[in-house]
């Protein structure tokens, strides 16, 4: 039902059209369905709400993007971080190895073996 208020009648929905054309009544004196619905407020209401939904989908996927962009760089660095601490780690090792073997070649000397 789309209620007018220009003539006070209620006619027969034009279900063919989105919105009820200007010759039936002007959408601001239309009613649709229970009488204190208006037609403007609700085609306001309805674009804010799509419009936000927009937006807040837009937000989640430029947030999501972001996050994962910054979650490949993280563990990169964080792999880089650890080989060079195990490199670190194997050098030191291998100098120690070497500081040994010098101290054994020297006792093998003083003891002639």
């Amino acid at each position: 039902c789309l209620w007018c208020y220009t003539n006070n009648t209620c006619i027969d929905y034009p279900v063919r059209s989105i919105l009820p054309p200007s010759s039936l009544c002007s959408l601001s004196n239309a009613r649709w369905g229970v009488c204190w619905i208006n037609f403007e407020a609700l085609i306001i209401a309805i674009a804010v709400v799509a419009g936000l939904i927009l937006v807040s989908i837009a937000v989640c996927c430029c947030y999501c993007c972001y996050c994962r962009r910054r979650s490949r760089s993280g563990p990169d660095e964080e792999e880089e971080r650890l080989a060079r601490k195990r490199e670190e780690r194997r050098l030191q090792s291998l100098q120690r190895k070497h500081e040994r073997k010098l101290k054994h070649d020297e006792i093998r000397k003083k003891y002639g073996m």
